[in-house]
């Protein structure tokens, strides 16, 4: 599994975990739902450097260094970079959907799972496709994670790749840039593949309705 298997699993991953997250946070009531959801948001407060040491140390302990465990496993759990953020964009755009649609779904049977995924994923197409872009992105260009948990050559990522053009002293510049090219090629395609979809998703996920 290389680059493009690490990024199929975090951007699943990330999508569903976040969502079912934000779909509690915004349609279901429960006590403290409020109180909870403004702790989760000092998260993001929380710079990223001050958690990778007991990380580190917690994937070693369970022998999970060398793999793609620590790439992957985290968005499972809504729990990759920026899933804070995400969680956030689901929110506010689940806001906006009006909540007589989850009544009607109820009435006729309709289970909380069956809301979620029958009522509210299909009408969130915009929000899923800015998810899906930044998540992409994100692992993609990613270098400090491989960096730290791979050691295997065979097993590194592209952005590990580029950085073998380079050494101390030399540089292959040639091949630096003709792989750096063929590197962002997909983030360019999708984004302009996606771009009307992004553009609303941004757009509409600071409005409450």
């Amino acid at each position: 599994m290389r680059k493009r298997g690490v990024v199929v699993l975090v951007v699943t991953g990330t999508v569903l975990t976040c969502a079912l997250a934000a779909f509690s946070f915004s349609r279901l009531r429960w006590r403290g739902r409020n109180l909870v959801f403004g702790l989760l948001l000092t998260g993001v407060m929380l710079p990223y450097a001050v958690t990778l040491i007991p990380t580190f140390v917690m994937w070693g302990s369970i022998g999970a260094l060398d793999t793609f465990v620590p790439l992957t496993l985290p968005a499972w759990f809504a729990g990759a970079g920026g899933g804070v953020f995400n969680i956030f964009l689901f929110r506010q755009f689940f806001l906006t959907i009006p909540y007589e649609l989850d009544e009607a779904a109820y009435i006729d049977g309709a289970t909380p799972w069956k809301v979620f995924w029958s009522v509210i994923m299909p009408l969130s197409k915009p929000v899923i496709v800015v998810v899906v872009i930044f998540t992409f992105i994100g692992v993609w260009n990613d270098f400090l994670g491989p960096l730290l948990y791979l050691t295997d050559d065979s097993k590194f990522t592209l952005a590990l790749g580029l950085a073998g053009f380079q050494s101390t002293y030399t540089a292959q510049w040639g091949f630096l840039m003709a792989a750096s090219l063929v590197v962002i090629l997909p983030i360019t395609l999708i984004f302009f593949a996606l771009q009307r979809y992004f553009v609303e998703g941004v757009t509409l996920t600071g409005v409450k309705g």
